[in-house]
């Protein structure tokens, strides 16, 4: 039986490098701990929306958007998510999209087993953001099996060669990879 991973940044930017830190953990899990895994990645510009609020979800209903998000975290058996951090918090393009998909239910991650990742240019490793997403797991249907946060991020991943240069960091994201089986 395959098993479907959903991979993505938390974030629009066009060179994120939170996709990149989700799509190099997507790529290891395959290749060193589930080969016949289906890899699948989304784009959060896919899911653009207007900002929510209640008078647009009474006016207009809920978009589109929020749906198919929904139903595509829906069609996958893990998560691999890795959040950004904004001015300690979460970016706003997700937590727009969070906020419409909880609409639709508030078990957004629909218990799907997951690691959350956060790769930053600063030194913390997004401790704010990945400290958020832990506490407000359960309540939003996130079976959280792994958390790493990358610091430094220019200097810890070597793009060239696709690898962790700390293998502090290498460690922790093949423990949370293993974790996710």
């Amino acid at each position: 039986m395959e098993m479907r991973v959903l991979a993505f940044g938390a974030s629009n930017h066009s060179v994120s490098i939170n996709a990149a830190f989700a799509r190099f953990a997507a790529e290891r899990f395959k290749a060193e701990h589930v080969q016949d895994a289906v890899l699948e990645e989304l784009d959060l510009n896919d899911f653009e929306m207007p900002i929510y609020s209640i008078d647009r979800e009474r006016d207009g209903g809920i978009p589109t958007q929020a749906r198919s998000f929904f139903d595509r975290i829906g069609s996958c058996d893990r998560l691999i998510i890795s959040y950004p951090e904004y001015n300690g918090s979460y970016p706003s393009a997700w937590k727009n999209i969070h906020d419409w998909v909880s609409r639709i239910d508030a078990k957004i991650y629909q218990d799907k087993p997951s690691i959350a990742l956060s790769a930053t240019p600063g030194p913390r490793a997004g401790a704010g953001i990945l400290g958020a997403v832990e506490e407000s797991a359960p309540f939003f249907g996130m079976d959280l099996r792994g958390v790493v946060g990358v610091g430094k991020w220019g200097e810890a991943f070597d793009a060239s060669s696709q690898r962790l240069t700390n293998p502090t960091d290498d460690t922790a994201l093949n423990l949370a990879l293993s974790d996710l089986i």
